[in-house]
Order: C-alpha cells, then structure tokens, then sequence
C-alpha cells in the first residue's frame, strides 16, 4: 500500500472512530428517516424536477428527451455499493463489469473499455478524459448516501453539453450540505468488497443558510476469478476524503464549493488499451490518484432569470509502467431568462484547458508528442417557444472550438406536444459529434506477443452523428406511469482500425459508417400503496458497414459485437411490516458477439430493516441464480461475476 493510501485510510478510519459514539448515542434524536413508498406516489415522482434536458429546472413529465431519473432511494434500496453498479438501475444504459471495480457503460451501442460516445458529469464536472474520451470508472468512487439524484439522458446532448454528448449524458448531482446535517457512519462487508464511511455536516454559528459536509470513505476490492477459475488478480483499494459548503446570501444568491482526494490501486484493464478483434485485452496493475475543487456561484435576477458561473481544477494521476497525468481547467457562465411570455432563453459560454503529460517509454507505450495542451471554447444558446397552449419547438445551436478539428457546429430541435396534464408527446432532430482523442491521434503501441502495432493518426476527424427521435411520456392511469422512445442514429466517420504494411501495423481511421436504430421502454405500477414495480426494455438494431474505400477488417463485428442487441429489467419494491423492506431485482442481457459473452439472467435481493430512524441494518444478495457468468471482455482473461453476499451497517444522528 501506498504512503498516500495509508494515510487516507487511517484519516478515514479515524473519522469513522470518532462519529461511530456520536451516532449511536443520537440515534433516537429522531433523525429524517427514509419514506416509505406510500409517502411519494408515482404522481408526485413525475412532478420531480431535472436539470440536464434543458440546463434549467423543469418537471420530469414535461422535458422533452428520453431521460430516466435514479432517486437517492432507488440507490439505496438498490444495494449498490458503487456509482457503475447504481446506473445498472437506468434501462437506457448498457452496464458491464469488467473486473472487480472497472466497468464499461454505454448507451445505444459502442460499448467498450473505452467507450467514447457518454459524456458523464458529478455536480456539473465533466469527468471525461481526452485521453480516450470516455470515463475511468474505477476512479468514479463517492459515497451513494450523498448522491440526491442520477439524471440519465440517453440520446445525443451536444448542443447543452457539448462535443463527446453523442449518445447520453448522465448527470450526478449530489446533496447540498444542508441536506446532510449530523453524523452519518456506513460500515459494510462481503465476499466481493469490504467499506467503511463517514460523513459529518455542521452548520457554524447555527445558521442552516450557511451549512458545511466533511466526508471520507474507503473500500478494498476482493480478487475475482476467470472462467478458468484462475484469480483474475483484480484487488485494489480506494481512500478518498473530501467536503462540500453551501452559502445562501443576501440578495437571492447562493454559492457552493466543493473538495476532493482519492488515492488508491488496482488491477484493471490498461487505460488507453486498444481492443483488438481475437486479442486479449491488456491488464495490469494501476494505481491511480486525483483531486479536484469546483465552486459554483448563482445569482437570481429581479426579472424571474438565473446568472450562474462555475470554475474547477482536476487533476488525475495514473501510474501502470508509465505515467499519465492530466489537469483540466474549465470556466462556464449560464444565463437563464424569459424575455416574454412565450420564451425561455439560455445560453452560455464555457473555456476548457487540459494539460496531458504521458510518460510511457519504459511500459512501451508512446503518445507523441509527450505532452499535450489543448484549449477548447464554446458558445451554445437555446430558446423554448410555446407556439400554443401545451405545444412548445425548442430551438437550440453550440459552436465549440477544438484543438484538432476546429470548430464544430452542433444545432438541435424539439417539438413537444402536452395535450394533457399527464401526458407528454416529443419528436428531436440533433446533429453532434465526437471530436478526436490522444488515442485517435497520438498513440504508438508497439505490437507485443506477436500482436502488431497500433498507432493514431494525425489526420483522424471527429465522428458525426444524426439523430431522430420520437418519445412519448405519460400517466395512462392511476398508478402508472410509462415512458416509450424510438430512434434513428445515422453515424458517418465512426473509428475503424486499417491494416498497413502487410498487416503488421493497425492505424486509426474513419473508417465506418452506418445506423443504429433503437426502441426505449421503461415504466412503474404501484398495485398497493406499500408496493411498487418498476421494468423496462431496451432493442437496438445496428447496420454499419466500411465506408467507400476502407477495409472492414474485422471492424464492423467487432463494434456492433460489444453491445447487447437486448436487455431487460425488473424491479420489486416492497415495504413489509416493522420497517422492513424487501428489494427485487431481476434482468437479463442478451449475448455479446465480439468478444463472445453468453447471455445471463442476474437475480439480486435486498432484505432492509431500520430498528430506528437512526440505524439502519441490510443484507443483499447479488447474482442468486448461477455461480458466475461473464459480461465483457475475451474469454481468457474477464471476470466471472459470481455470487457474492453484502451486509451493510448505517448509522445516523440528526442535525445540530
């Protein structure tokens, strides 16, 4: 272990010591306890509002956009112990664990361990990273009783959010610190991973306006093993410590900043590995660190609008025989207004900076050059029109400016038509790209074991996407609410590797093209007022094919093939008698081509008691019904994710 990671794990140990006593002596000081499921109706849940279809607050039933929101209770009567593992809850993503803590999550196809095309945010932070363009999960690690919502939009988010918004945006927005007053100890053991968290929230001077949360955590990851049953020698550990303040000032405004560190290693697949068709994926060990501070100011303004400016630094460390460091400084300013009765303008400006130092000599993989600076700068506006009462045409544009391609253009169009309270017709029309990568451009990996060399391409352009949609959202009865979503994903310029030199080199080209055409569906019955059901159902039909004058050599089933053609999922919430709740959740994927993965059928359980409003007690049950199945990666070397028992300890005090 570690210095760093020992020194974060005895700072967590010791807060988690010094609020145990806490918690437990205030544990009948009645802190909020969880609702029961009678307390909030499916009704009440449609009138929830979110943030990321329009960057403003709106209610779920009326955004025009196939988004699917991940309440904090859905987390927590979920039993997921980790961000990757709660967004298998949203049935428009594709979730696959690759090992013991890395994942591959997708939306609408192109699902990989570099996945490139889902742009992810925490509290506003984008935490992509160019060197791939997609998320390392592994390093997503957050406490699940902070989250207050996952707002999960599959389809494209360019003109919001920008270049790498093809497929989804997903949105982690946590509590404010007000929220989260008094102690709060997570302890928790199984056969797959052990936790410990703590967190505590103060307000100085007793001013709730003016509130403060101190938190840390660590988790240890248990080695799985391979279909072989050979340890797949994936264990690591993560320490992580951070805080979060929140000010409501004079004048309508309010302010936020927040802090965090992680340290920690494991064993996953090597970032930046290139999938190659037949190949065993790279693995090797990792040890990984970062931090970041972000602070965020809103102003309200006296015409009923919002100023809002945001700032943060990121930097992350990855070490696995060479050395990646990447620092990020972004700069957003948003401005909400209505300047009539018939419009609801925002527009914005954001300035990105990231600073990428890759030191892979000695592990033999170069990025050339060494280091790279990028600026990227954008300018985005989009205005809702009501045409008429219930019918609105949202009209929106960014133009964002790139280090590699230059400026790329981004427009977008919704009609929505809410002919009744309780229901919502849509259509969208959207252009949106994703722009070139260090692994698209940069990287030379010289061939090992007889694998032949792969490198980038400087000529390699940004991939387009067109896309169509059509949604409809509603309540069709007492009780139910569904949602249902089509669409039509035309892809020009997709990544494709070209053979070269008799085959022993592979170089990243636009290679590809074609269409992905997909059918959404999820919903909620409640029969009984202490008893809901949740399901939904996700088809994808892809057609791509090389363009005119590229080979396919093995591309066209290697990207259609690591994505699951169907998956479906059921849920069962059940409050019993005593505080006791009873969590069901069944689903099934079907097989994966490229690699080849059998389908699965995966039953998880959760039997939750809480004695008290301060104390809670849970035992879930993971993977019920086989002894293990794969869900990505070469036969060889993935992990089969087996049974696997968690019991979780929580215990909460109230607020000073």
């Amino acid at each position: 272990m570690s210095p760093g990671l020992r020194r974060e794990s005895a700072a967590v140990l010791a807060l988690a010591a010094a609020s145990l006593p806490v918690a437990a002596a205030a544990a009948t000081a009645q802190p909020v306890p969880a609702p029961r499921l009678s307390e909030l109706s499916l009704e009440e849940l449609g009138d929830i509002e979110v943030t990321s279809v329009s960057r403003r607050a709106e209610r779920l039933s009326e955004a025009p956009a196939a988004v699917f929101v991940i309440s904090a209770e859905d987390i927590r009567r979920s039993g997921a112990t980790s961000l990757p593992e709660a967004l298998r809850l949203a049935p428009n993503l594709q979730v696959a664990r690759i090992s013991a803590a890395f994942h591959a999550v997708g939306s609408r196809g192109f699902n990989s361990n570099t996945a490139n095309k889902l742009l992810v945010l925490i509290d506003g932070r984008s935490v992509y990273t160019p060197l791939f363009g997609g998320v390392f999960w592994d390093a997503q690690q957050l406490p699940l009783e902070d989250i207050e919502r996952i707002e999960v939009i599959s389809g494209p988010g360019g003109t919001l959010w920008g270049v790498n918004a093809v497929n989804g945006v997903i949105n982690v927005i946590t509590r404010s610190a007000a929220q989260t007053q008094g102690a709060e100890v997570v302890a928790g053991a199984g056969n797959r991973e052990r936790e410990v968290s703590a967190h505590y929230g103060l307000a100085p001077g007793g001013d709730a306006a003016r509130a403060l949360r101190l938190w840390a955590r660590h988790v240890a990851f248990e080695r799985t093993r391979t279909l072989a049953g050979a340890s797949a020698g994936d264990a690591g550990h993560m320490a992580q410590a951070g805080l979060r303040g929140d000010w409501e000032l004079a004048g309508g405004a309010r302010a936020m900043f927040q802090a965090q560190l992680y340290d920690g290693t494991r064993e996953a697949p090597i970032p930046g590995a290139v999938e190659i068709p037949g190949a065993a994926l790279q693995v090797g060990r990792t040890a990984l660190s970062g931090g970041h501070v972000l602070g965020r100011w809103e102003q309200r303004l006296a015409s009923g609008g919002t100023l809002t400016l945001q700032g943060y630094w990121d930097r992350t460390e990855r070490r696995l025989g060479f050395r990646d460091t990447l620092d990020t400084l972004d700069l957003q300013l948003q401005h909400a207004l209505q300047p009539g009765a018939r419009h609801a303008v925002v527009w914005g400006a954001q300035l990105r900076h990231d600073r990428d130092d890759f030191e892979g000599a000695d592990a033999g993989v170069l990025m050339q050059p060494v280091q790279r600076r990028q600026w990227s700068y954008s300018l985005f506006g989009q205005d809702e029109i009501a045409l008429r009462e219930g019918l609105r045409l949202t009209l929106g544009a960014r133009a964002e400016h790139n280090a590699y391609t230059g400026l790329e253009f981004l427009p977008s169009a919704r009609l929505a038509w809410q002919w009744a309270p309780t229901q919502l017709l849509w259509g969208a029309l959207s252009r949106t790209v994703r722009g070139p990568t260090r692994l698209d451009r940069d990287l030379l990996n010289p061939g090992r074991d007889g694998q032949p060399t792969v490198s980038g391409n400087p000529a390699f352009k940004a991939e387009v996407a067109r896309v169509a949609e059509l949604g409809w959202r509603g309540q069709p009865g007492a009780g139910v609410s569904a949602s249902a979503t089509v669409f039509h994903a035309a892809y020009d310029r997709l990544r494709s590797l070209q053979p070269a030199s008799g085959g022993t080199v592979l170089t990243f080209d636009n290679g590809l093209e074609g269409h992905v055409d997909g059918l959404e569906l999820w919903g909620s019955w409640q029969p009984l007022p202490d008893w809901r059901l949740h399901g939904g159902f996700n088809r994808l039909w892809q057609d791509l094919r090389a363009r005119a004058g590229y080979l396919d050599a093995g591309n066209v089933a290697f990207t259609e093939g690591t994505s699951a053609a169907r998956q479906w999922i059921v849920r069962s919430q059940l409050d019993l008698p005593r505080r006791t709740e009873l969590d069901v959740m069944l689903r099934g994927v079907s097989a994966l081509a490229q690699p080849a993965v059998p389908s699965y059928v995966a039953l998880d359980l959760r039997l939750g008691w809480r004695p008290s409003p301060g104390v809670e007690v849970s035992l879930s049950l993971q993977n019920v019904l086989d002894g293990g199945h794969g869900e990505f990666g070469p036969v060889a070397t993935r992990t089969e994710i087996g049974r696997a028992a968690f019991v979780r300890l929580v215990l909460r005090s109230a607020g000073p």
